[in-house]
């Protein structure tokens, strides 16, 4: 025995499927400055922030009066907006397309996973989706809000968040976790893309307003930012190469932050004059066309700029691998015999009674 071993006491039996490089991958992915900890602490913010951000604009929107009553300029202005009525009146079939692209989103996101035979990955895409989901269905039902009645005076559903929008950028988000990690910007900016898509349809459509689909979109972010912590928090991030995954993505992730920056820019800008809406009707169709503009502009902005934290939380971070296995160096090891290429070391002796000191 070393001179440096001792018996070990009350310790626990070494996993045998870890080999003998467990003991240094779990102190290292525990290190204040690892890898694993900073991709950690990153997401855990990013879920922390759009949980903020989502409680100011369920406050704001649905809450208080003002909010409420921009909501309805918004989903009233639809109407006087030619642009929106012209579209839905000249495509009808866009109703269907928008459903046959979830169904279809869904289908792509588990044929990738299982092709690739990333079981684990896809089952995390899977229970992300289904958990932004079923955050989405308990607002609906269950956050408090003023009781909203139609003409007739029955109770109005609440469409808080938007359900079309977390699914949308669920699945995106999804195919960013599955796909290879050099295709991992393409696959998201365009399923991004496509989830600002399914969100100004249901505003043009009247399906949902504003703060529902800005809700949505921050439901989506929460949910996949926290799945990743929680993939960092075991270590099974790992980092990815410097060079070749940032140009493949860029015909889409370039145009994604160009609407990200132009929608909320166009969106604060205008918000300001159109909070100042009267308290009661009648109501100035020009105010309502530019409520309407207002509430595309700023939904597209945060669905956009939802798609692309988690591409940057995901930067140069590879999560489709095992960790790097951790070899002993040193003097003492090379004293007593360097392990060949295929031979993995670890803190413990061929007798499994003793450890370090």
């Amino acid at each position: 025995m070393a001179s440096y071993d001792r018996p070990r006491a009350g310790g626990f039996p070494m996993p045998p499927e870890s080999g003998n490089t467990w003991w240094y991958a779990a102190v290292a992915g525990e290190a204040a400055g690892s890898f694993s900890t900073r991709v950690r602490t990153r997401s855990r913010r990013a879920c922390l922030g759009a949980v903020l951000l989502l409680t100011v604009v369920y406050a704001g929107l649905v809450l208080t009066a003002t909010g409420r009553r921009w909501g309805d300029a918004a989903l009233t202005g639809r109407r006087a907006d030619g642009t929106a009525v012209a579209l839905l009146r000249d495509h009808p079939s866009t109703a269907g397309l928008t459903t046959l692209s979830l169904i279809t989103g869904g289908v792509l996101l588990l044929a990738m996973g299982l092709i690739r035979r990333r079981y684990a990955l896809t089952g995390l895409a899977v229970g992300g989706v289904v958990t932004a989901l079923a955050v989405t269905g308990l607002l609906q039902w269950y956050a408090p809000r003023p009781r909203l009645l139609d003409t007739g005076g029955a109770l109005v559903p609440s469409g808080f968040p938007s359900a079309q929008t977390t699914l949308a950028l669920g699945l995106a988000l999804g195919l960013a976790l599955v796909a290879p990690y050099r295709l991992r910007a393409l696959v998201a900016g365009g399923g991004t893309l496509w989830a600002v898509a399914v969100g100004a349809y249901t505003l043009a459509d009247g399906r949902h307003r504003p703060g529902d689909v800005i809700a949505g979109a921050l439901v989506a972010l929460a949910v996949f930012s926290g799945l990743l912590a929680v993939r960092a928090r075991k270590g099974k991030v790992r980092p990815g190469p410097r060079r070749g995954a940032v140009l493949p993505g860029l015909p889409l992730t370039v145009p994604l932050v160009l609407l990200a920056v132009a929608g909320l820019g166009t969106g604060l800008w205008l918000l300001g004059d159109t909070l100042a809406l009267p308290a009661t009707a009648p109501y100035d169709p020009a105010e309502l066309r530019l409520a309407h503009r207002c509430g595309q502009a700023l939904a597209a902005g945060v669905t956009a700029a939802a798609g692309l934290l988690p591409l940057l939380l995901l930067r140069r971070v590879d999560i489709d691998g095992a960790p790097t296995p951790y070899r002993l160096a040193g003097p003492f090891v090379e004293a007593a015999g360097a392990p060949g290429d295929g031979e993995l070391v670890g803190p413990f002796t061929d007798d499994r009674g003793h450890e370090i000191s």
